[in-house]
């Protein structure tokens, strides 16, 4: 038989042997690897959308909004533009689609698409002259309406008329982020079609872009455009703008996986790295017999590595696959990514036969000895069992104590191994905890109101006065979105006004106060980040043609447009930009439900208002609760693959012990109490010192996450004491109630086989 043979052999007989242990390895690492694919396509995807759709579409760095037609040649003159697109005339309308009405941007483009910025179709066809009547969509708008090829849909113009086009083709565009975070929806059709539905050009605006040699050259270009255009300029937005609004709900998704799947990974190389260890030690004898065979340090040394870090290998292939699975079923196999997956594939096959190597060089040193002694290793009493003994705890119990701790650095390795995924499990719940928060609390996150309500066909007064008759309805804010000039950064910000300074909308605010007079506002993390402005300090807009210069006196919690909103009252807006209010917001009377007021107010209005719930942002988030389930699983395997080496090297270690034990006449029970007392501690520990970690940390990395984002400090919340309890109490019990197996065979084995 040669070397080679008799290894394989030896390798295939020891993991039958293990063959629970061996799975638990394959599924946790696997685990591991699927969440870290997912979440490098889930960051990587936050961008994908608008860089593939840019690269696409040709697109523009600078998209500018005038009244009046701009000159072309004078925008292309100025210094790093390469590229014009337009400009376009766009015209305000009100697309009805099932009894809702939804506000729209209809662009007029040539037939022929522009070199610069041309939507890509995804379905159908583009515009034809053979088709004066077609309409093309962009997608996440046609999503939101349900419009399909050849669908008809009545959009009405401001002066009232009504015109039914057809749907000719659904495109993507670089333009503007996806609807309905970024609104109007946005529609392209011919020239001639434009001034047909909207032949009052007051009623217009003009629409260019601007592409760049250098992309990051945005800045300038932005400020020239503003000082060439002067009062001419309606607002200014950028690329950066745009990739911000396509990345959604993925960068927060992605961040916590990737964090999940960082920190497991180093818990699953723990595993690996304590269950190679652990067999080490339990296979002394038998590494001694392959020595004494022939088979050299290198050689054992490589046996341990092909068997252990096998187990660690199988798991990264079936996570890859597990990943792209997962990937192509949510986003689609085009947001496959092929260099991030090789990485962390790689990577994760590096930190596995690392986290074997050193067990394995360990192994490799075994002297060539058939009878090694498995005595374990002689030293005083622990404190742990000194202070058992005083207190006069059962002699199981005294004995467990004592083994917990016979090898000081395999018992701490455990502890720490069991110690990360419970951290990990606890932040978990402090994420579940804080969505629960946004739920129940949504006036915490800016949502007070539960309902928006606009005109529609109706007037604003009507509007106003049904909303406050209904029986439902507690307060009636009135409120105006509109778009302001940032003073040195040449782009628009979202400035909301509700209510007014003396009853001001209820907006949550977490630094400093709320606005109390005109010329006060209230900001979002984002909006102080991009102004680099601080609480006290006052802010010049230009909204339209008119300034507005308002003191920031608070910090709200602000999670649309990456927390780049100005809150004021509409006292603080100049007249013009205030009358008629766009919207009103209707906040609730308890135990009211919003789905009835807006029944009502549909039913009692004839369909002419446009009610819309207002969508809890932990609405959006529901994935990430099947997510933490998920990953609470798979640390889960990884503890409980920690507890079976510790298990596994206790039985190892004092398995003469028991055989002693039993010929003085304990029990079979006693027994097994002082074999999972001894696992018990350590798990004790572990979970205890994980839940403590987690539960100090959780709250200040949810804020870092929302500074960071521009929602803002301040949304996260802890797990609740109870869910702590529950939670160390679930973990410690079905680590018991696993560490009983094994004791119990062992405590009822026969004495010559224990002492074998």
């Amino acid at each position: 038989m040669t070397i080679r043979h008799a290894g394989s052999r030896w390798v295939r007989a020891d993991l039958r042997a293990r063959r629970g242990q061996a799975v638990l390895t394959v599924l946790a690492v696997a685990g591991i690897v699927a969440a870290l694919i997912t979440a490098a396509t889930l960051l990587e995807e936050g961008t994908n959308p608008w860089r593939s759709l840019f690269s696409q579409t040709d697109g523009a760095h600078v998209w500018i909004h005038t009244q009046e037609v701009p000159q072309a040649v004078r925008l292309r003159e100025i210094d790093g533009v390469t590229q014009v697109a337009g400009p376009y005339r766009s015209a305000p309308v009100s697309v009805v689609q099932d009894g809702k009405k939804e506000p729209a941007a209809l662009r007029a483009l040539p037939a022929a698409a522009p070199e610069v910025a041309h939507p890509v179709v995804a379905e159908g066809r583009w515009l034809d002259q053979g088709q004066l009547d077609g309409v093309v969509v962009e997608r996440s708008f046609a999503r939101e309406l349900g419009l399909r090829l050849g669908a008809p849909v009545t959009v009405t113009a401001l002066s009232g008329a009504r015109h039914t086009l057809y749907v000719r083709g659904i495109a993507d565009t670089a333009e503007q982020g996806f609807y309905p975070e970024w609104t109007p929806g946005l529609a392209w059709v011919l020239p001639d079609l434009l001034d047909r539905i909207e032949p009052a050009l007051g009623r217009s605006e003009y629409v260019t872009g601007l592409r760049l040699t250098d992309p990051e050259a945005t800045q300038v270009v932005s400020q020239r455009v503003v000082v060439m255009l002067e009062d001419k300029l309606q607002r200014v937005y950028t690329w950066r703008q745009v990739r911000a609004a396509m990345e959604l709900d993925n960068r927060l998704l992605g961040t916590l996986l990737a964090l999940f799947g960082v920190v497991g990974l180093v818990a699953a190389a723990l595993a690996l790295a304590n269950a190679a260890g652990g067999r080490v030690l339990g296979q002394l004898r038998d590494l001694a017999t392959l020595k004494s065979m022939g088979f050299t340090r290198a050689q054992v040394a490589g046996l341990l590595v092909v068997e252990h870090g096998a187990l660690g290998l199988v798991g990264v292939a079936l996570g890859g696959v597990a990943g792209l699975a997962v990937i192509a079923v949510v986003l689609g196999p085009s947001a496959i990514a092929p260099a991030p997956v090789l990485l962390i594939v790689a990577g994760t096959a590096l930190v596995v036969l690392a986290a074997v190597g050193l067990p394995a060089w360990r192994g490799g040193r075994t002297p060539p000895i058939p009878a090694a002694p498995s005595a374990p290793p002689r030293g005083h009493l622990s404190r742990l069992a000194r202070l058992a003994l005083l207190v006069r705890l059962p002699p199981a119990l005294v004995l467990g104590a004592r083994d917990a701790f016979t090898r000081r650095v395999p018992a701490f390795m455990t502890v720490f191994g069991l110690a990360v995924p419970m951290m990990m499990i606890t932040i978990g719940l402090g994420v579940w905890s804080t969505l629960d928060n946004f739920q129940r609390n949504p006036a915490q996150v800016g949502q007070h109101a539960a309902l928006h309500v606009r005109p529609g066909k109706l007037e604003s007064a009507s509007a106003e006065r049904m909303a406050k008759a209904d029986r439902g309805v507690a307060t009636v804010y009135q409120g105006a979105d509109v778009n302001a000039l940032a003073p040195g950064q040449a782009r628009s910000v979202r400035v909301r006004a509700i209510g007014n300074s003396a009853e001001p909308y209820p907006f949550p605010v977490v630094e400093g106060r709320m606005y109390a007079q005109p010329g006060e506002a209230v900001a979002g993390q984002g909006l102080l980040d991009l102004l680099r402005a601080k609480i006290g300090d006052r802010v010049r807009l230009t909204v339209g043609d008119s300034p507005l210069i308002v003191r920031i006196v608070g910090r709200t919690v602000e999670p649309d447009l990456d927390g780049e909103v100005l809150s004021v009252g509409l006292d603080s807006l100049a007249a013009k930009d205030t009358v008629p209010p766009e919207f009103y917001a209707l906040v609730l009377k308890d135990g009211a439900d919003a789905g009835e007021v807006r029944t009502r107010l549909l039913a009692v209005s004839g369909e002419g208002l446009d009610v819309q719930r207002v969508v809890n942002p932990a609405e959006r988030l529901t994935v990430i609760r099947v997510l933490i389930v998920a990953l609470i699983f798979v640390l889960s395997l990884i503890g409980l693959a920690n507890l079976l080496t510790a298990s596994a090297l206790g039985l190892r270690d004092h398995a003469l012990d028991l055989a002693v034990l039993k010929a003085m006449g304990l029990t079979p029970r006693q027994l097994m109490a002082t074999l999972v007392t001894g696992t018990g501690l350590l798990v004790i520990l572990g979970v205890l010192a994980g839940t403590a970690v987690g539960a100090s940390v959780v709250t200040g990395l949810i804020d870092l996450q929302g500074h960071t984002s521009g929602v803002g400090a301040g949304i996260g919340r802890p797990p609740s004491a109870t869910t702590l309890v529950l939670a160390v109490l679930v973990a410690v019990g079905a680590a018991l109630a696993v560490a009983l197996i094994p004791a119990r065979r062992a405590a009822r084995a026969q004495v010559p086989v224990t002492a074998r």
